[in-house]
């Protein structure tokens, strides 16, 4: 029966998620960092409290309940709402204070990180930044899950119960090796990557499926062609295979400083009528009561891409100029 006058805690609800998020009893005990008998324990309060059973128990599997089903979200939102009050609670003004967890595309983090991270330091001292980086399809899961509060990716995120924040807009490059005929072109049409052995990273980066989608407005068939099948994990194992002579690539702006000044590789651009870019920003739940603290980020993200694109054109020869927002 429920007991009208019962309140869980805070740490029953997280039980609660912990156990709904990994399905199991051990590595839901581990990640809370109490022992299974505490995380039994605190959970047989929650649904005694409730009335209500929110887990199935057997000695194979755990299942969420359809009650527990439908809780879990707003067990979720009370924690996220008391995880912003605990941060907003601890700096001047509440704003970006406090642990933070963000979510990074691999295509992103190794080359806006080095001034990203600088920046927090200097105007947000009190802010205690946690970094994941993983591929699109797995921080969005991780969002879902409450593991990580927000998510730096490639936008639209088409993603149901998210919030897309859009921060910037970046250029590709062609990426080709220092002997090709178009090395140092910079007025390209887009029909020019039907000229191109183009690699490319593995399936699951975004950066892989953006380039098909430039490949499919330019009536570029991968299949047929030699690389198709030498595929990457990262940028970098692709600049190596261009330099190797195994094809070319692309390459976003802000990953042309980092990746493009090592011996043997020479960039091409695409002419200024071409659209060819990728448009970046924040995810988050549109639970999370933590907005005001995601678009602070947001203005401090757009600042470091800025300072990483200005090498990148510095790299191609360019003169630096301000990326309007993706909005």
């Amino acid at each position: 029966m429920n007991n009208k006058e019962y309140r869980p805690t805070l740490a029953q609800l997280r039980t609660f998620v912990t156990i709904a998020e990994n399905k199991h009893f051990g590595t839901a005990a581990s990640k809370l960092s109490i022992s299974q008998p505490s995380l039994s324990q605190a959970l047989v309060a929650l649904e005694t409290g409730l009335g209500v059973q929110l887990i199935e128990r057997s000695t194979r599997k755990v299942i969420v309940t359809t009650a527990g089903e439908e809780l879990l979200p707003y067990a979720k939102a009370t924690l996220d709402a008391a995880d912003a009050f605990l941060a907003h609670s601890r700096g001047a003004n509440g704003t970006l204070s406090g642990p933070l967890t963000l979510g990074v595309i691999p295509t992103i983090a190794p080359y806006l990180l080095p001034q990203l991270l600088p920046s927090i330091k200097v105007e947000y001292p009190e802010l205690e930044p946690r970094f994941v980086e993983d591929q699109t399809r797995h921080l969005l899961q991780q969002l879902r899950d409450g593991q990580i509060d927000v998510a730096l990716m490639a936008l639209p995120s088409e993603a149901n119960g998210m919030v897309d924040l859009p921060l910037y807009r970046e250029e590709f490059t062609i990426v080709v090796p220092a002997e090709h005929p178009l090395a140092g072109a910079r007025d390209l049409g887009l029909d020019t990557l039907q000229d191109l052995d183009l690699l490319l990273l593995d399936d699951g980066h975004c950066l892989h499926d953006q380039i098909l989608d430039l490949c499919r407005r330019a009536d570029v068939n991968l299949s047929k062609t030699a690389s198709a099948v030498t595929r990457a994990a990262s940028l970098t194992t692709v600049m190596q295979l261009v330099i190797g002579g195994l094809g070319t690539t692309l390459v976003p702006m802000s990953a042309v400083d980092g990746e493009c000044r090592r011996p043997g590789l020479a960039t091409a651009s695409f002419s200024k009528d071409v659209i060819a870019e990728r448009h970046i920003g924040l995810v988050y739940r549109n639970s999370s009561s933590r907005a005001e603290d995601f678009q602070a980020m947001g203005e401090i993200i757009t600042a470091a891409f800025e300072k990483t694109r200005d090498a990148g054109l510095d790299v191609l020869g360019k003169t630096p100029r301000v990326t309007a927002a993706a909005h």
